[in-house]
C-alpha cells in the first residue's frame, strides 16, 4: 500500500473493493473527488516535521474566465505540487487572483453604462465600492474554474491583491523605496491609451499592421542658409504628420556630407514658424530616405531620447495632446488656433489634425508629391505613400496609443536589476530552460526607468501627498503625512499604483509580508515558479527585484520555469478575431480534466510552443479508459488494492519482470521530474501503463492467477496510481478508492514509489524475449495477410542455453500469444518460410500451405512499387523550395506527413518481401 502513514499490516482491515462501472465516464467522478479533497482539507500543507515546498500561481486578474494558457500553466504546476506532496513534503501552492485595475475597472463602468449610468456620476469612493460589490458577486468565476482543472491549490488562504494585509504589504513596499530614493516623480513619455485616459504599460500594448501613409514634407532652412547642392530645406518623411505641431528639432547625421554644413543652424517649420535646430544625432540614417528626421520628443520615444541627447529637458519638451488626444496649445503658443480642440484623426467624418496639417503643407507648396506609375504606364501624383504600418494599439481600449509626455511614479528598476542579475549567474535562481537566460540578462542589463502609477479609481492609490506650492509626502498614512507636512493642508495623489506593482510582491506578500509570520519563515523563498515566457520582464523578474530588495537578499524561488504558448492546430497564435481561440471547460466536457491534463503535460517540452491537438486529448481519454479496464479485468479475478508499500516476493519471471519495470519507471519519473522535463514524465508513465502492464503484462498473466500473481499485480497497479495521480488525478482517486477500503488515506495522501527491490536481469531478458517473439511474429503475420489466430510451428537449430530455457519456461504462453503451436530444436524443413528474431535467436517459420507464396509477392511488390512511386513523388515536391515557400503551411505539413506515411509503407512490404525469400 503507497500511502502517508498506513496502519500497521497486522492491524490492516481486509481490502474489500467496489465493483467498477463498465464504462469509464470522467463526468461522475470529477466534481465528486475535488470536493472530498478540498472539504477534507487535502490541498493545505500539514505536515509540519516534513520539508516544505512551495509554489505561487500566477494570480489570473478577477475579471478572468480560464482560457488554454491558464490551463497549461496551472496543470504543470499541479503536476508538480501533486508529485511533492506524494514524496512526503509540506506542499504548499499559493492561489488568488489579482485585482487587474484596468480590466476590473472596465467591467464595472460596462455594467453601468448598460444601465445608462457612468463612473462620472460617483465620488471616488462610491464607485470603489460599486467594484467590491461586483468583485463579490462575479469576481470568482476563474478560480470555480480551475478547481474543474483539478488544481490542489490551498483556497483556506486564498489571496486577493487588495486584501486588507496585502495593502499593507503594497504601501509599505512603496514608502520604503521612496525614502531610499529609489521611487520618485518624474517626467516622461508613456503609453497613453485616450479611451481610457491612462498610462498603460508594454505588455497592453499590441502591435497591429494597418494601411497607412507615408508623407515626405520640406522643412525650409532659416537665415538664408542653403545646403551643399544649393538647395534651401531639408525634406523629412513621418506617418504622423499631426506631431509637426510639436517639432523640436530635425536630427542628422554627423558623419553624412550632405547636411554637414548645417548641423546647429535652423528650419523654420512653416505651419507654426517655429525656429527649430538642426542636430547631430546618430538615430538619423543616412540610408534612409533623406537621411534627416523630424524630432518630436514630447510625442515619440525614439523623439524623446534624441532630445535628451540635444539638450531639451523633459519639462521644457513640447506637448500638443490632452488626455483624450486632442490637440492642445503648447507653452510656445505658436500651434495655429484653427487646430485647438481638434482631435488626432479624423473622428465622425470631420477632419482632424492630421488631415488639416497635410491640407495647409499643401497649401503652403511644402508637401513633396509621390509619383506612381500604372499598369498601363500613365503616371499620377499622390499626396503620400502608402505603407503599411506597425501601429500600438492598446489592449483594452481599442484605440491607437499616444506617447504623452506626462508627470507619472517611476521605480529606479536599473538598481533593483542588480542583485537578481547576480542571482542567476551564481545559480541561486536557476530558469529552466537555460536558453532564456540570454535574453533575461539582455534586458535587466538595459533595463528602463518602471513608470508604475495609473490615472483609474481602482487599485491601490499612490501614498503621496501634495501641499499647495507641489511639495510631496510620502507616508504610510495621512496622519504620518500630515506630520511630515508640519500641519500644513496637503491633498492625497489621484493616481493608483500599476497592478504589476502589487503583484510583484506575489511570493513573500501572500506568506504575510511583512510580518515574520510562520508561515512566511516556512514557506520563503518559494521553490519554484512556473510563468509563460511572456511576463518573464513584467512578472518575474519584477517579483525577483522586490523579493530580493525586501527580503534581505533571499530569492523569491529557487528556480524559475517558462513554458511556451498554446496555439491553435496549424500554428498559429490563439486569438477571438482569428476566431481559433479553444476553451478549455468544453474540452473538459468533452474528454475530462485528466485526458486535457495529460495532453498538456505530455506536449509540454521545456518552453516549446504547444500545438492544440484534440485527437491527442481523444488518445489520452482513450488511455484512461484502458487503465479502467485494466483495473476492471484485474478486479474481476480477485486482484485488489496492495497491502506493502515494498514490492512482494516473486519468483515467476514474469512478476520479477514486472516488478523491475516500476522500479525503472519510478527512477525514470524521478529523474524527469528532476529536469522539470513534464514530456518526458508523462510519456515515462504512458507507455509503462499501457505497453509493459497493459499489453503485456496482463496477457502474460492470463490463467495463471496465482497467489503470489495477485500479490504483484494490486502492487504494480497501485504503484500506476500512484506514479499516474500528478498527471491523472480524478481516474487514478477513483480506482485507488474503488480497488480496496482506505477512505482513511485517499491517493491524494499516499507515498510515492518504495519498490525495495531491484531489476532481475534474467528475468527481465525472458519477459523481452517472449516480448519480441510475439511481437515480430504478430508483425509478420499482419504484413503477408496470415489471420491473426492462425497456429503455425517454428524451428530453431542449435539455441542458446538461455534462449532454450525461456522456451521451455513458458509453453503457455508462446502457445497462447505468439500462437505458435512447436517451436522444435531441429533444422526447418525445405520451402518457403519466414524469418522471425528473438534476442540471440533467429526462428524459421515454414509457410507452405499457408500462403500463396506466388500471390503473396505478386501483391507485395505491386503495393511497394506504388508506395515508392508516392513516396519519390513527395519528396520531390518538398524538395522544390518554390512549394516549401509559397505553399500554405498546412500544405506543406500534409506532404511533409503524406510522405513519412508512404516512405514507411514502403520500409514496411520491403520487409515483408524480404521475409518471402
Amino acid at each position: 500500500m503507497a500511502c502517508a502513514s498506513p496502519p500497521p499490516l497486522a492491524k490492516r482491515r481486509p481490502m474489500s473493493s467496489t465493483p467498477l462501472d463498465k464504462t469509464f465516464d470522467p463526468a461522475q467522478i470529477e466534481a465528486k473527488w475535488y470536493a472530498h479533497w478540498e472539504t477534507n482539507g487535502l490541498f493545505r500543507p500539514a505536515r509540519p516535521h516534513a520539508v516544505p515546498f512551495t509554489i505561487v500561481n500566477p494570480p489570473p486578474n478577477v475579471t478572468g474566465s480560464l482560457h488554454i494558457g491558464h490551463a497549461l500553466d496551472n496543470t504543470l504546476q499541479d503536476v508538480v505540487v501533486r508529485y511533492e506532496r506524494l514524496r512526503g513534503k509540506d506542499a504548499l501552492w499559493v492561489v488568488g487572483t489579482d485585482h487587474a485595475g484596468i480590466a476590473t475597472q472596465m467591467v464595472v463602468e460596462r455594467q453601468l453604462e448598460a444601465s445608462q449610468d457612468k463612473r462620472t456620476n460617483y465620488s471616488r469612493e462610491a464607485f470603489v465600492d460599486k467594484v467590491w460589490e461586483w468583485k463579490a458577486e462575479s469576481g470568482g468565476t476563474i478560480t470555480r474554474q480551475l478547481r474543474r482543472l483539478g488544481c490542489s491549490m490551498d483556497w483556506s488562504r486564498e489571496q486577493f491583491t487588495m486584501d486588507p494585509h496585502f495593502t499593507k504589504a503594497v504601501v509599505k513596499v512603496f514608502v520604503d523605496l521612496y525614502n531610499q530614493g529609489l521611487i520618485y516623480r518624474d517626467k516622461r513619455l508613456v503609453n497613453w491609451d485616450p479611451k481610457l485616459k491612462t498610462a498603460i504599460s508594454d505588455l497592453e500594448v499590441e502591435t497591429q499592421e494597418v494601411k497607412g501613409h507615408f508623407w515626405h514634407f520640406r522643412y525650409p532652412l532659416a537665415d538664408g542658409v542653403k545646403l551643399a547642392d544649393g538647395r534651401d530645406h531639408i525634406v523629412v518623411a513621418t506617418t504622423r504628420p499631426e506631431t509637426m505641431l510639436a517639432d523640436m528639432a530635425v536630427a542628422v547625421n554627423a558623419e553624412d556630407p550632405r547636411y554637414q554644413s548645417v548641423i546647429g543652424k535652423f528650419i523654420e517649420q512653416p505651419i507654426t514658424g517655429r525656429r527649430i535646430p538642426i542636430v547631430a544625432d546618430e538615430h538619423a540614417d543616412p540610408e534612409l530616405g533623406s537621411g534627416a528626421v523630424k524630432i518630436t520628443p514630447g510625442h515619440d520615444f525614439n523623439d524623446f531620447e534624441v532630445g535628451k541627447r540635444a539638450g531639451f529637458k523633459p519639462a521644457d519638451m513640447l506637448n500638443m495632446f490632452d488626455a483624450e488626444a486632442n490637440v492642445v496649445q503648447t507653452s510656445d503658443g505658436l500651434i495655429p488656433a484653427e487646430f485647438v480642440g481638434l482631435h488626432r484623426f479624423r473622428r465622425d467624418g470631420l477632419d482632424g489634425a492630421r488631415e488639416l496639417v497635410v491640407e495647409q503643407m499643401k497649401a503652403l507648396g511644402q508637401l513633396v508629391m509621390f509619383s506612381v506609375t500604372a499598369k498601363d504606364g500613365e503616371v499620377t501624383e499622390k499626396d503620400a505613400e502608402d505603407r503599411v504600418i506597425q501601429t500600438p494599439y492598446g489592449d483594452r481600449g481599442g484605440v491607437v496609443i499616444e506617447p504623452w509626455l506626462t508627470d507619472q511614479w517611476y521605480v529606479d528598476a536599473a538598481t533593483l536589476a542588480k542583485p537578481p542579475i547576480e542571482a542567476v549567474r551564481d545559480g541561486r535562481i536557476e530558469i529552466v530552460p537555460k536558453s532564456w537566460e540570454k535574453t533575461y540578462f539582455n534586458w535587466m542589463e538595459n533595463i528602463q526607468p518602471w513608470c508604475v502609477s495609473r490615472q483609474l479609481w481602482w487599485g491601490h492609490r499612490i501614498p503621496a501627498w501634495y501641499a499647495d506650492d507641489g511639495q510631496v509626502y510620502v507616508a504610510e498614512t495621512e496622519a504620518e503625512a500630515l506630520a511630515l507636512a508640519g500641519g500644513r493642508a496637503i491633498t492625497r495623489d489621484e493616481d493608483v499604483l500599476d497592478t504589476w506593482f502589487s503583484s510583484a510582491l506575489w511570493p513573500f506578500a501572500t506568506l504575510g509580508w511583512p510580518d515574520e509570520s510562520a508561515l512566511y519563515q516556512r514557506h520563503y523563498p518559494n521553490d519554484l515558479l512556473i510563468s509563460g515566457f511572456d511576463i518573464l520582464f513584467f512578472w518575474c523578474a519584477r517579483m525577483a527585484m522586490q523579493g530580493m530588495h525586501f527580503n534581505g537578499g533571499q530569492v523569491p524561488w529557487k528556480r524559475l520555469y517558462l513554458h511556451g504558448l498554446v496555439r491553435a492546430a496549424d500554428g498559429q497564435k490563439m486569438s477571438k478575431s482569428k476566431g481559433n481561440v479553444v476553451d478549455p471547460l468544453l474540452l473538459i466536457d468533452e474528454y475530462g480534466a485528466d485526458a486535457l491534463r495529460f495532453f498538456m503535460a505530455s506536449m509540454e517540452s521545456q518552453g516549446r510552443d504547444v500545438k492544440m491537438d484534440k485527437a491527442r486529448i481523444e488518445g489520452y481519454r482513450n488511455f484512461a479508459t484502458k487503465l479502467w479496464n485494466a483495473a476492471r479485468f484485474c478486479q474481476s479475478n480477485g486482484i485488489g488494492a496492495s497491502t506493502s508499500l515494498a514490492a512482494p516476493p516473486a519468483t515467476l519471471a514474469v512478476n520479477k519482470w514486472i516488478i523491475g519495470e516500476v522500479v525503472e519507471t519510478v527512477a525514470a519519473l524521478d529523474q524527469a521530474m528532476a529536469d522539470l522535463r513534464f514530456d518526458a514524465a508523462a510519456n515515462t508513465i504512458y507507455h509503462f501503463v499501457w505497453d509493459q502492464f497493459c499489453d503485456w503484462y496482463i496477457e502474460l498473466i492470463k490463467g495463471s492467477f496465482d497467489e503470489e500473481t495477485k500479490a504483484v499485480a494490486g502492487w504494480v497497479l497501485d504503484q500506476i496510481l500512484v506514479m499516474l495521480h500528478p498527471f491523472m488525478p480524478f481516474v487514478t482517486e477513483e480506482l485507488w478508492g474503488a480497488l480496496g477500503e482506505r477512505a482513511d488515506y485517499p491517493l491524494i495522501t499516499a507515498k510515492w514509489p518504495e519498490p525495495g527491490a531491484g531489476v532481475d536481469a534474467a528475468a527481465k531478458r525472458e519477459v523481452e524475449w517472449l516480448i519480441a517473439l510475439v511481437g515480430n511474429l504478430r508483425t509478420a503475420k499482419n504484413e503477408l495477410g496470415i489471420a491473426p489466430g492462425a497456429k503455425l510451428e517454428a524451428y530453431l537449430p542449435d539455441p542458446s542455453l538461455a534462449t532454450r530455457a525461456t522456451i521451455e519456461a513458458n509453453p503457455g504462453a508462446i502457445d497462447r500469444l505468439a500462437r505458435l503451436s512447436a517451436i522444435r530444436f531441429e533444422a526447418a524443413p525445405q520451402g518457403a518460410a519466414m524469418q522471425i528474431g528473438a534476442g540471440d535467436a533467429n526462428l524459421i517459420v515454414p509457410l507452405e500451405g499457408v500462403v500463396d507464396i506466388a500471390a503473396e509477392k505478386a501483391r507485395l511488390a505491386k503495393a511497394l512499387e506504388l508506395s515508392t512511386k508516392e513516396a519519390k513523388s513527395l519528396e520531390g515536391r518538398l524538395s522544390n523550395p518554390s512549394f516549401v515557400e509559397k505553399a500554405k503551411p498546412e500544405a506543406v505539413e500534409k506532404a511533409r506527413a503524406d510522405h513519412a506515411m508512404h516512405a514507411a509503407e514502403a520500409e514496411r512490404l520491403s520487409a515483408a518481401l524480404a521475409r518471402l525469400g
